[in-house]
C-alpha cells in the first residue's frame, strides 16, 4: 500500500459581522448592498476574506467593519457568534466564515466603502420575517445574532445601555420589547425587574408629563449579571423565569 501524503484542503476563511443597535424603538441590523458579484445588489452583512494568511480573525473583523461601513471598530465590543461552513453557502466555492456579534447603543450612520454600494441600519424584524432576502446564508447569521442578543437581555444589564443616564421603567420596557419583538405587560415587567438585586437604582427624581402620573426615574445599578434572570414570556404568555 502506497502512503499518500495528506495535504490540508485549501478553504478560504472569511469574517462576517452582525451589528445590532436600537433606533426609534426598533432593533436594527447593519446591512450593506453588495457592489460586486456574487449577489451584486443584494443585501448582506459586512465582512470579507482574510487579507493574508497571518491576519488575526479579530483584526480582520474590525478591518472589514471599518472598510465597508466607516464605523469605528475600536468603539465596539466584538464577540464571536459562531462558525459557518456548510458546503454550498458560497457559490464561489467552499468558504468557512467566522461570524462576530456586536450590540451597542447610539451607533452613527454607516458610510459605504470598498466593495459595498450602500450601508444602512435596517429593521431586524424584516430580516427575521424573510421580507429582506440576504446574500449567502446571512439571514441565518442574523437569526442567531438576534437570539444571542435576546438571551443577553435575560441575564445581563445590557438593556440599560440603550437608555439615557436616567430613565423610566417604561423606557426600559421599550428596549426589551424592541429586542424581544413582543409586547410586555407593564405590571409583570415592573415586578420582575424589582426583584433583581442591583439592576436598577432609584434616583429620587420623577419625570413629569402632561398626561398621567409622574414616572419615577432610575439609573443603571452595579450588577452586570441579573439574578434572578428576566425570562422572556413564552407562547402561553408566562415567563420562563416565573
Amino acid at each position: 500500500m502506497i502512503d499518500v501524503p495528506w495535504e490540508p484542503p485549501a478553504v478560504p476563511i472569511a469574517v462576517d459581522l452582525v451589528i445590532l443597535t436600537l433606533r426609534a424603538a426598533s432593533l436594527r441590523v447593519l446591512l450593506i448592498e453588495r457592489g460586486t458579484e456574487p449577489y451584486r445588489g443584494a443585501h448582506a452583512l459586512p465582512g470579507g476574506f482574510l487579507a493574508h494568511s497571518q491576519e488575526d480573525l479579530d483584526a480582520a473583523a474590525r478591518r472589514e467593519l471599518a472598510e465597508e461601513t466607516g464605523l469605528d471598530a475600536g468603539e465596539l465590543h466584538l464577540e464571536q457568534l459562531g462558525v459557518y461552513g456548510r458546503p454550498g453557502r458560497d457559490p464561489r466555492g467552499r468558504v468557512v466564515s467566522v461570524a462576530y456579534l456586536a450590540i451597542a447603543p447610539r451607533l452613527p450612520d454607516p458610510v459605504a466603502g470598498t466593495d459595498a454600494a450602500d450601508a444602512a441600519w435596517l429593521p431586524a424584524d424584516r430580516v427575521l420575517a424573510g421580507e429582506l432576502n440576504l446574500a449567502f446564508d446571512h439571514r441565518q447569521l442574523v437569526l442567531d445574532g438576534v437570539e444571542r442578543a435576546r438571551g443577553k437581555l435575560e441575564v445581563s444589564s445590557l438593556a440599560t445601555a440603550f437608555c439615557g443616564p436616567t430613565f423610566t421603567i417604561g423606557e426600559l420596557q421599550t428596549v426589551y420589547e424592541a429586542v424581544w419583538g413582543i409586547p410586555l405587560d407593564p405590571r409583570n415587567f415592573y415586578r420582575k425587574i424589582q426583584r433583581v438585586d442591583g439592576f436598577l437604582v432609584p434616583t429620587g427624581a420623577e419625570q413629569r408629563s402632561l398626561v398621567g402620573r409622574p414616572a419615577r426615574l432610575f439609573k443603571a445599578g452595579p450588577s452586570a449579571v441579573l439574578s434572578p434572570p428576566i425570562g422572556r414570556p413564552n407562547e402561553a404568555g408566562s415567563s420562563s423565569a416565573d
